[in-house]
């Protein structure tokens, strides 16, 4: 069973989105910040990690730069979920090297087809 690492500041969202993840069977990881979310990632080892942008205390961009610069986290596949849904957001994004961006609100298969297809390509 793969393990997710949702990090979303969000309750409504995170609650939900872990939800249908976990009825898909995937063990899910929860974090409230982007700080508690770079300390679970390294104690936890998920096989994917979905971020929140726009958070307190560390936000999506900065967690991304952390795991990468960790040997631990760095090959793990990263999704951005995020209501920042510019071009210009979604470029910034794939340019510093995240796997996938989706934008809020997402399609249930969209987020699940994600994924599926960031776990086949993963190095594990």
């Amino acid at each position: 069973m793969n393990k997710i690492l949702l990090i979303e500041d969000n309750q409504d969202v995170r609650e939900n989105t872990a939800d249908i993840l976990e009825l898909e069977n995937y063990t899910v990881i929860t974090a409230e910040n982007g700080k508690t979310g770079v300390d679970m990632a390294i104690e936890h080892n998920p096989d994917i990690i979905i971020c929140d942008i726009m958070m307190p205390v560390l936000d999506g961009y900065g967690v991304f730069e952390s795991l990468s610069k960790n040997h631990k986290t760095a090959s793990i596949p990263f999704i951005f979920l995020s209501a920042k849904s510019e071009k210009t957001d979604v470029r910034k994004g794939m340019n510093i090297g995240v796997d996938d961006y989706l934008t809020k609100p997402f399609e249930e298969d969209e987020l699940l087809d994600a994924i599926t297809c960031r776990i086949k390509k993963a190095p594990f």
